[in-house]
């Protein structure tokens, strides 16, 4: 995500009429927002490239899979992580694990991908679910605190 639309994720956060009575921290959300975001796009890229991949395409359909569920689970996790009015701490919680799974899950698979056949898209979709995956876990590891 550009530095512009983080800049303006955040200003949304913050002129959010709730922000002060925010359960979370504003840089961990914004990053865990941005990743997710970011996350979802990509897996939907890659899945797409694999698509691409026509001598393969038939070893891809469990990675295509993959990149698809993460990506919804990425999206559905930023949009729910971005409504700051009565959040539902036990459903945040739940989501940001069920991100946390889908990106390991992904990224797992498209790391390999990436190792034993030299899949550059896969090495791209890993990276990002990996970062996606570490943000997951800074806001759990906050909710628990």
């Amino acid at each position: 995500m550009t530095q512009n639309a983080s800049s303006t994720i955040t200003r949304m956060l913050q002129t959010h009429p709730q922000s002060g009575q925010s359960p979370f921290d504003l840089n961990a959300l914004t990053e865990c927002i941005e990743a997710c975001f970011e996350c979802a796009q990509v897996c939907t890229s890659c899945a797409d490239a694999c698509l691409g991949e026509t001598e393969h395409a038939g070893h891809l359909t469990h990675c295509i899979r993959l990149n698809l569920d993460c990506a919804d689970i990425c999206d559905t996790t930023g949009r729910a992580l971005i409504r700051q009015t009565q959040p539902d701490m036990a459903v945040v919680r739940a989501q940001l694990q069920s991100c946390l799974a889908a990106c390991k899950a992904c990224g797992d698979e498209c790391q390999g991908h990436a190792e034993k056949m030299d899949m550059k898209h896969c090495a791209v979709c890993a990276e990002s679910c990996r970062r996606c995956e570490q943000a997951c876990q800074k806001m759990l590891d906050g909710l628990s605190a």
